[in-house]
């Protein structure tokens, strides 16, 4: 059963590797890229509870967190070209 589970996520993130490299636009992979982070994210639970080792579970998260923080970054470096967000408009703080 678990090497059906394993074999299905594995197809999975093939597909999602063929979304990331002809999707027709960039929006389409950077959400492959992180449908493929949130699969590897299953593949290594459904591992550490195959062999029997709960600190996979500990990676996972931490792989989670790090797919998560990533495409944010990479999302806002698309939309402004830099990570530091939005120019500043100066005339904000003309009344001042």
């Amino acid at each position: 059963m678990f090497i059906a589970a394993t074999l299905a996520i594995l197809a999975t993130m093939v597909l999602a590797l063929v979304r990331a490299f002809v999707g027709p636009s960039v929006y389409d992979r950077i959400l492959a890229v992180n449908a493929f982070g949130t699969k590897t994210v299953l593949l290594i639970a459904v591992l550490g509870y195959v062999t029997e080792r709960p600190d996979f579970i500990d990676v996972a998260l931490v792989y989670a967190l790090i797919n998560f923080v990533g495409t944010i970054a990479v999302m806002k470096f698309h939309k402004y070209s830099s990570l530091a967000g939005p120019p500043a408009d100066r005339d904000d703080f003309a009344d001042l």
